[in-house]
């Protein structure tokens, strides 16, 4: 009974540890690729583009990327479904409510981390941004 439940706790924290990287990755590359685009959202800015717009159009390329990476996951998820199913205790490998809570779990915390970088740009004075180069 002591190796399933280490196994166990071994794989949640490799887990949280991956969503980790992932939502700090997420948010790296985020805030890269907006501090990168300052001038053209000083252009926008200038050209009357409201905060709102920079907010979401930040936010969705974010979350075009995120929802990449959770289509993938539940490929291989599925094409691991057989394997996954041995190593499991108490749970069946296509349990519903995994295939759910996680990736909205997921969503949630790239959400998060893409919103930061975000609102940083919606932030962006025109002038300064214009300036910044």
């Amino acid at each position: 009974m002591l190796l399933p439940r280490l196994a166990a706790s071994l794989l949640s924290v490799f887990g949280a540890v991956g969503l980790t990287l992932a939502a700090l990755g997420l948010y790296g590359v985020m805030s890269f690729a907006s501090r990168a685009r300052t001038r053209e959202i000083g252009i926008r800015m200038a050209l009357g583009a409201r905060p709102s717009g920079i907010l979401k159009m930040i936010t969705s390329e974010g979350l075009i990327l995120a929802g990449t990476g959770l289509a993938i996951g539940f490929a291989i998820a599925f094409a691991a479904m057989r394997f996954t199913a041995s190593l499991l205790y108490g749970v069946s490998g296509t349990d519903a409510v995994t295939f759910t809570v996680v990736p909205l779990f997921m969503l949630g915390v790239a959400l998060v981390a893409v919103l930061i970088p975000a609102r940083r740009a919606a932030k962006i004075a025109p002038m300064e941004a214009l300036r910044a180069d």
